[in-house]
This record gives C-alpha cells, structure tokens and sequence, in this order.
C-alpha cells in the first residue's frame, strides 16, 4: 500500500481562527425612504453611514474600516471613501449579491480580530424603485462572465429562476401554493406596525392567491416589493463597545458559501444555506433551536422556505407545513421571522435586501423593534441573506447574533 504524499498545505494547515465575540454591532440604521428621484445613490449611502454613526454615538473619524458591494457607485470603495471623507487602514467590497453585507460583518470581526481595524462602517444604498428596475427584466450579465452564454439564449429572468425551484418543491415535496402564501400573510402581519414599510395591510393565502400569476406557480404577493433606500451598519471592538452605554450585540458565528451551477449539474432541490448555516451553528455553538428570532432573505417566498429547511429549522420537504398556520408570526409561532415585513411587505433597496435582515435581527437583540412584534427576552437571532438566483449561481451568508 502506498502512503499519501505530505502536501505543503497539510505541513502547514492550522485550525481556523475563531471570531466568535470578537466583535460588536454597535450602530444600524435603514433609510426611512422606499421612493428617492430627488437623491443620488452616493448621498443615500452617506445618509445611511450617518444614521448609523449616530446610532452607535460615533463619528466619521472614528471609522478606519470601510466595507460596500457592488451598488456603490463608481469604483466602490475607492470613490465612497473620499466621497465620505473616510481616512481608513482597511477596505473590503466582497460582491455576492444581497449576501454580501452579512459577509461584511463577518469580514469586518475578522479584520478587527486580526488587527486591521477598530471600527468598521458597512453601507448599503440604491434606487431601483426611482430606475423602474425589477425582477421581471432578463438579467445582462455581460460578455465576458464565463457561464452566461449557456443561459443567455434562454432570457433568463429572476422570478422565472425562483419559480423553477418552487416548482421543483412542489413536485418532490408536496408543497403547496397555500403554503408559500403563508410567508407572505406573516410578513404582512409584521408590517402593519411599520409606519416606512411599502406594503402595510395585512393580507389572507386568499389574497395572494387572488393575485396576478407573475411566474407560475408564484404570484405577484409571493415576490418582494421594489424599493429606494439602504441601510448601514457599525462594527466595532468590544472594548470601544462597551463605552458606547448602548446594548451589547455580539458575532457568535459567520458562515458564507457560493453555490454554481457545478459544470451542469445543477440541483436546485438545496441551497448554499445548506453549507453556510452549519458553518455559523457550529462556530456559535448553538443549534437552531436555542434561536429565538429569525431575519431571513425573502425575495420570494420561496426564498424563505427553502432557507429555513437548509438552515435547519426544518428536515427538507417539511418547510411548507412548517411555515403554515402562522408559525412564522410574532406572538403566534415558535420562530417569529423579519418582524420589520421583510422584503416581501417592508423595502427591498438596491435589489439587494441583505442589510436590513442584519439591521433588525439588532433592533431585536436590543429591544428595539415594535413592541407588537418584539420577541420576548431575545437574546440569540440569526439573519440570513442570499444574492444571486437560487435557480442558478447564488451566494448564501449566516450571522448568530447574541445580546450580552
């Protein structure tokens, strides 16, 4: 028998450093706007730092870490850190669609972990609603992306790619479009207590069955609104935390996967949740069932079924009799979700609605959401972001969050 070879990555492999609270979010802040014709998307990022800043009793100054994606404008980092007046040792502009602000944050505990940094600013701005862009337009990826002339000729287009894999639900698990309208009818009964959410009245699975077929078997409730606005985020070392005399919310954990298409042999029966969500858990030293508050991606509603089956709170195939009956709602179910009406009710910016899963997953922790939909003594949430398509390449990012 012959022995494997040493590989120099096995001589010098070492057990991955830990940032579990390692790091605080100290500041969050959502736009109040859904509708900015009158705003550039470079002064809606500055509104955003702002608010968070303000939130979290800091300053510009005190910022020596900034992180963006792909709806900064210009060149990103480059441009909105001299737009910003930032003076900085670090950046990152990680571009995985709307998970890539929950990578953020896990980058940002890093960097500070790692010393590059003290204060990290996250932001998030956009103007879709005010471009008239939407889900419904096939999707350009441009010449020179290596796998899109295999999709090209098929036009392919955001909602058809999510109703392909409700589809694929449906036809291995049993799933039903009732089930799916039930995501919907939670968010909505969060997002009557939000005086900024787009869409306030509380809706029925009759109602989102009544509405218009977009993408079958999805219809025009089952998908997020379109919305102006963002969001921004502060993280922070713990000892600067602690002087800020605001809530303690605390990193436990951070996991980021990409999913492809894997040379064709595409399976849309699971997500790359599957991947990350354990990943978080594991480094959190938690399981899903020791979280009391959930923020999860909901583009569609589908989008949350299939999150909450790859991210353990559910065995695959058990989502739609899981979500069913209100188990989603605050008050009502045993995993209350985006208490804020989400994607689906609330705002969808730069359509890219990470942030804002982070942004209340805080006000959460902090006691700060609605006191209709506070959850009772929380003090463990996760958030959960996707960007990309499900039907196709995507990225998935998980964050344990814990109130000290």
């Amino acid at each position: 028998m012959i022995a494997r070879s040493t590989t120099l990555l096995d001589r010098i492999r070492t057990p991955p450093m830990t940032i579990s609270r390692k790091a605080c979010i100290v500041g969050a802040f959502e736009h109040p706007t859904r509708k900015a014709p009158d705003k550039t998307v470079a002064q809606l990022h500055a509104e955003c730092a702002r608010g968070a800043l303000d939130d979290a009793g800091l300053s510009l100054q005190d910022v020596d870490g900034y992180f963006c994606a792909g709806d900064a404008p210009g060149l990103g980092a480059l441009n909105m850190v001299d737009y910003l007046g930032l003076k900085v040792r670090h950046v990152d502009t990680t571009e995985s669609g709307g998970s890539s602000y929950l990578i953020h944050v896990a980058h940002a505990a890093q960097a500070i972990a790692a010393g590059k940094c003290n204060v990290a600013l996250i932001t998030l701005a956009g103007r879709p609603r005010s471009e008239a862009s939407s889900g419904t337009q096939p999707r350009n990826l441009g010449p020179n992306v290596p796998d899109a002339p295999f999709e090209a000729p098929f036009g392919p287009v955001t909602v058809n790619m999510y109703a392909m894999v409700a589809m694929r639900h449906m036809y291995d698990w049993g799933t039903t479009a009732e089930q799916l309208a039930w995501v919907k009818v939670a968010a909505s009964h969060h997002a009557q207590h939000n005086p900024h959410a787009m869409l306030r009245d509380v809706v029925t699975v009759e109602d989102v069955l009544a509405s218009p077929m977009i993408a079958d078997p999805l219809h025009r409730l089952d998908c997020c609104v379109v919305s102006d606005g963002g969001g921004a985020l502060v993280v922070a070392r713990p000892e600067i935390a602690r002087r800020l005399q605001r809530p303690l919310v605390f990193l436990l954990g951070a996991g980021e996967a990409i999913k492809g298409q894997a040379g064709g042999q595409v399976d849309l029966s699971y997500s790359a949740a599957a991947w990350s969500g354990p990943a978080a858990f594991a480094e959190a030293g938690v399981t899903p069932a020791d979280i009391r508050y959930a923020s999860i991606y909901d583009s569609f509603t589908i989008t949350v079924l299939m999150q909450l089956e790859d991210l353990g709170f559910c065995r695959k195939g058990e989502g739609g009799r899981f979500v069913q009956d209100g188990n989603l709602i605050s008050g009502v179910g045993s995993l209350p979700f985006n208490t804020d009406g989400g994607g689906l009710c609330n705002n969808h910016p730069s359509n890219r609605g990470g942030i804002t899963k982070v942004i209340e997953a805080v006000r959460q922790l902090r006691g700060e959401a609605h006191p209709a939909v506070q959850v009772p003594d929380c003090t463990l949430a996760l958030a959960h972001g996707t960007g990309g398509m499900l039907g196709s390449r995507h990225g998935s990012a998980t964050l344990i969050l814990e109130r000290a």
